[in-house]
């Protein structure tokens, strides 16, 4: 990443972010700064927010207190209607990859070009779609189904997706998650490539740490309803929090029914 990139506004900008789900208080003050171009991996056991927090920044949670903003934008003051135009700058991509089953994989990830309205032939889709596919190391496979593809397969048709509107944002929703070790490791090299090749701005909500050591530029640990301590990867497997050297060890955090609680 660029050092001049921090002389811009931060893509992404939390501030003492609040918010409660039916009865339970799920973020209880989250800061967390976003740069042009960098990869955050955002780490903490199951059930602890992370998933929430991807939501909030994309505008489809609302919160009770603190500021959400993203491309500059507050999206705690902004109209559903301008809030749709920043999405449009945004990729998701979804944990199990949610394709449709009905659908190619070509026309899974040309999905979200043929909802907007911007003109395009079916030839110059097709391009696109193609170029993608060969990028996630998926080409020859447009008129599979999903139930033909592998867990790791549809996680990287679902990166294409997310990348066919030429995003300046991926959000990415626990990307390992189901995947055996080999194929880990190559939707993690992948992340890191997508970001090299179309300079996207990726978070990466996760509880797989090996994983966002292997790809993330930073690495902020959720615990508690905030961000305890953010720092780049080698920096943060030695950092002295006793909870972050639990989650480095695998141990469980707190008391063992309040962890069972979470599964």
């Amino acid at each position: 990443m660029a050092e001049a990139s921090r002389e811009r506004e931060p893509v992404i900008l939390l501030e003492d972010v609040h918010c409660r789900l039916r009865d339970k208080q799920v973020l209880s003050g989250v800061d967390l700064k976003v740069w042009e171009g960098e990869i955050v991996a955002v780490v903490g056991v199951s059930g602890i927010g992370k998933s929430t927090l991807l939501k909030i920044i994309a505008g489809l949670l609302p919160i009770q207190k603190g500021s959400v903003r993203v491309f500059g934008c507050d999206l705690t003051k902004c109209s559903e209607e301008e809030i749709n135009e920043i999405r449009k700058q945004m990729g998701f991509v979804f944990q199990g990859g949610a394709l449709f089953d009905w659908m190619t994989v070509a026309d899974n990830v040309a999905f979200p070009l043929k909802i907007r309205d911007d003109n395009l032939t079916e030839v110059e889709i097709m391009e696109r779609v193609r170029e993608l596919l060969d990028a996630v190391g998926m080409e020859g496979t447009e008129n599979l189904l999903p139930e033909q593809l592998s867990g790791g397969m549809r996680k990287r048709v679902a990166i294409a997706r997310a990348l066919i509107s030429k995003p300046k944002l991926i959000l990415y929703d626990e990307p390992t998650s189901g995947l055996d070790p080999v194929m880990c490791g190559v939707i993690n090299d992948l992340i890191k490539q997508m970001r090299d090749q179309f300079g996207v701005t990726e978070v990466v909500v996760t509880h797989d740490l090996a994983s966002a050591v292997r790809f993330a530029d930073r690495i902020a640990m959720l615990h508690g309803g905030k961000i305890i301590v953010e720092a780049p990867p080698e920096e943060f497997l030695s950092v002295s929090n006793p909870v972050v050297q639990q989650f480095v060890r695998g141990e469980a955090i707190g008391p063992l029914t309040e962890f069972v609680d979470r599964i």
